[in-house]
């Protein structure tokens, strides 16, 4: 227990002095704009109307019953704001593995489950990567995140290929061995035979047991958000 605690400590000051070397030659500005850069833009869903005719688009939408599995190009991650030295710094976390199946029952989407590998997660930063796994996610001991549909979504109307739709989706996410219930709005279409679903949970670190890190001249904002784009297939 003690050589843990030790390779831990370790890895926190390895991470404290590598990002406040950075930020003491390049400033907090500059470190933001040119070496930490843009953060990726919030996850929406991209597909387009397809060309098949229009019976093929009206079997497409009317007959969406059955299981949906989480195809590759999808993926799933978080974005937090660091605040280094005053200056405001948004970073986002990425990783494409992530699985799950949704079972649809003519209009009503009746189930779906989510399985991220956080441990897989990766940003801009291996020592900010490192804190992250060992130490606010324990990634050793809970190495994947969950979400669960706990309440059916329904729709008046057959989806039309390639009109985005805004609907809500109630359920459990279940992050560092901690489970709340939550309610995320998602973005929603069908391309064809394909369909894709995008959306950003706000959560509060606290409520997950995860401590927000404060290293002095670099702190994480309390609150963040879990994001997904999630591109469907049929099981």
């Amino acid at each position: 227990m003690q050589k843990r605690t030790k390779i831990i400590i370790a890895s926190i000051v390895a991470g404290a002095l590598a990002l406040g070397a950075t930020a003491a030659i390049a400033g907090p500005i500059v470190y933001r704009d040119l070496i930490v850069g843009e953060a990726d833009a919030a996850p929406s869903v991209t597909a387009a109307p397809t060309a098949s005719s229009d019976a093929d688009a009206s079997a497409s939408t009317t007959d969406l019953s059955g299981e949906w599995t989480v195809a590759d190009g999808s993926y799933a991650g978080y974005r937090v704001d660091e605040v280094l030295n005053g200056t405001d710094v948004t970073v986002t976390g990425r990783t494409a593995e992530v699985d799950g199946t949704l079972t649809v029952d003519g209009l009503s989407l009746t189930g779906a489950e989510f399985t991220v590998d956080v441990a897989s997660i990766a940003t801009d930063s291996a020592n900010r990567d490192d804190y992250f796994r060992s130490t606010a996610l324990r990634t050793d001991e809970f190495p994947t995140a969950t979400f669960a549909l706990t309440e059916p979504i329904s729709v008046a109307e057959a989806p039309v290929v390639g009109e985005v739709q805004q609907v809500a989706a109630t359920g459990e996410l279940t992050l560092a061995g901690e489970t709340r219930q939550v309610t995320v709005e998602l973005e929603a279409v069908l391309d064809g035979a394909t369909g894709q679903v995008a959306g950003s949970i706000p959560i509060t670190f606290a409520d997950y047991g995860v401590e927000a890190p404060n290293l002095g001249f670099v702190s994480v904002e309390p609150d963040g958000f879990v994001e997904f784009s999630l591109e469907l297939e049929r099981a």
